[in-house]
């Protein structure tokens, strides 16, 4: 068995279901998670940069390329903040010994869905059922 550093996800998925969020599993989606919410406080400064370079175009259609830019810039600034926020929920769960477990049943998430995607908190199953409410209000 190689460090967690060196581990990969392929070396996750085929570890056995009795190691299911042992501590090397752990470990790993946990430095997972880090690199993650590094990543996001440096796009986050890259963009808290450009909409502080705000210029003033005389040309319409300049103007209205720059407004564009920007209301794209604040619409990723508000989803990076979003994912931070899951990131540092997930690092709590990690510390509270509750990661890779959904919140809604208890059940184990699976290791193919942290690895698609490490902040997630329920299971598939879950997940499917709250997204078919969601559409099903949403359209009305």
């Amino acid at each position: 068995m190689g460090t967690v550093v060196d581990m990969t996800d392929d070396y996750i998925r085929s570890m056995s279901d009795d190691d299911y969020m042992s501590d090397v599993q752990v470990e790993f989606f946990r430095l997972r998670l880090l690199k993650m919410r590094e990543e996001v406080l440096a796009r986050e400064l890259d963009v808290k940069e450009r909409l502080h370079q705000r210029e003033v175009f005389a040309d319409p259609a300049d103007r209205a390329t720059a407004e564009e830019e920007h209301w794209l810039d604040l619409r990723l600034r508000e989803r990076e903040s979003m994912l931070l926020r899951k990131i540092d929920e997930s690092m709590r769960r990690i510390r509270d010994k509750e990661y890779g477990f959904c919140t809604k049943t208890g059940e184990a998430i699976g290791i193919p869905r942290l690895l698609a995607r490490p902040t997630a908190s329920v299971c598939v199953d879950v997940k499917g059922q709250d997204e078919k409410v969601e559409t099903h209000f949403r359209d009305r």
